[in-house]
């Protein structure tokens, strides 16, 4: 399966949080999967740490590289959907998730119900 992490689950994948389900856990463990991180994750934890509003101590892309992770950069046609999308969420670096799982024909791995009104396909809800 083709997985697009949402920041969520690389945040708690890396700290072994017990806060990720059963679902995402076993998707993560199973090497079978191509698993897939957006630019949009990266810039997202980057600002939230720059602000003092997350504590994630390393090199993000090394981290992504370390676990085997795909990097995807965010194109004008990601930019140009997320943009076009109805408001069912007000989060940019969601909605460009959105945008580029439809777009890539990726399944976004994600514990946030409310993306489930976007239609693209979802693994990781419990």
């Amino acid at each position: 399966m083709n997985l697009l992490i949402d920041t969520h689950v690389f945040l708690w994948s890396e700290w072994r949080s017990r806060e990720l389900s059963a679902v995402a856990r076993a998707a993560l463990n199973d090497r079978n999967n191509r698993f897939v991180v957006s630019a949009a994750t990266i810039w997202e934890i980057s600002i939230k740490r720059n602000t003092g509003r997350l504590e994630f101590e390393g090199d993000l892309i090394g981290a992504c590289a370390a676990n085997a992770f795909e990097l995807l950069p965010m194109t004008p046609q990601h930019a140009e959907l997320a943009g076009a999308l109805p408001l069912h969420h007000s989060d940019p670096f969601d909605r460009m998730l959105i945008a580029q799982a439809r777009i890539e024909d990726l399944v976004l791995l994600t514990q946030d119900r409310k993306l489930a009104l976007y239609g693209v396909p979802l693994l990781g809800l419990t």
